[in-house]
């Protein structure tokens, strides 16, 4: 199946409520391992890149990376840009076959969030590609983007206006969720995103997944939340699998790469295949 665009993949979870897995790839192998995952799931995924991977590849060796590992899975894929504020980097990936991206101008002001959107989403609209938006930062450090500060909430009213005015295809709101893992059980505005939803009828993102429960997770999802993003379990997978490899491997005094990195494409592949049983997103494809 060819990649698909964000827009086709989150109509239909949002229509049939469930949440499609958006996971931040670091590198080829854990590429190979969500793609996996999802063939053996029958699940639609989001592949995601920060802008920190896309610079440390390269914008044209990682999208080769990544068209070299989907062409032959037959299940719906799309390729996301995560969290970008710069704009150069935007249309640098919106040109090089990214077909989705997420404009993170929280920073700006809510007026020039509102009109550097709206120039984002038809620039993107150029290459038959879908924008994400946010008007809040989502509390905590990821990929050297953000910050461990909770930025203000938005009104209602503003939050319905920018989405409307800029005509985002997902919105990302923030409801007391972050980025990381949870050093508490957090406190979050379900409500919120029922409003959002029933104001604007566009699905919302869910960021800061890493650590929800399963209650949390399917009451949001029921509620508008059709993409969520999953990047510090995917971190965590890869590395503590390696780490426990490594120990063995020293303690064996046996050194083999290509072991250690079926111990990896394993750990990852288990820990998507279990997002997208609690997401339902099993058996959508």
């Amino acid at each position: 199946m060819p990649v698909v665009s964000l827009k086709e993949t989150l109509d239909r979870a949002f229509a049939e409520r469930y949440g499609v897995p958006a996971i931040n790839i670091v590198d080829d192998l854990s590429i190979q391992a969500v793609l996996a995952a999802a063939v053996e799931e029958r699940s639609p995924v989001i592949i995601q890149t920060s802008v920190k991977t896309v610079k440390m590849y390269g914008r044209d060796q990682l999208y080769g990376i990544f068209t070299a590992l989907a062409r032959d899975v037959d299940v719906p894929v799309s390729l996301h840009l995560d969290h970008c504020p710069d704009r150069s980097v935007i249309s640098s990936c919106l040109g090089g076959g990214w077909n989705s991206v997420l404009f993170d101008a929280h920073e700006l002001d809510v007026a020039e969030n509102l009109r550097q959107t709206t120039e984002v989403v038809q620039e993107a609209r150029r290459y038959g590609a879908n924008v994400e938006g946010e008007i809040e930062g989502i509390q905590g450090v990821e990929d050297d983007i953000g910050s461990d500060e909770a930025s203000v909430q938005q009104s209602l009213e503003v939050a319905v206006d920018f989405i409307k005015r800029t005509g985002v295809d997902c919105f990302a709101p923030a409801i007391g969720n972050a980025h990381g893992q949870y050093t508490s059980a957090p406190v979050l505005d379900h409500q919120r995103v029922t409003d959002l939803v029933e104001a604007t009828g566009v699905p919302m993102a869910l960021h800061g997944g890493t650590g929800l429960s399963k209650e949390q997770f399917q009451d949001l999802i029921a509620r508008g939340c059709a993409k969520v993003n999953i990047s510090t379990a995917l971190k965590e997978a890869y590395m503590k699998s390696a780490l426990e490899f490594l120990r063995g491997a020293e303690e064996k005094g046996k050194w083999d790469p290509p072991s250690l990195f079926r111990h990896q494409t394993a750990a990852v592949t288990q820990m998507a295949r279990e997002h997208m049983r609690l997401f339902g997103s099993s058996g959508r494809a």
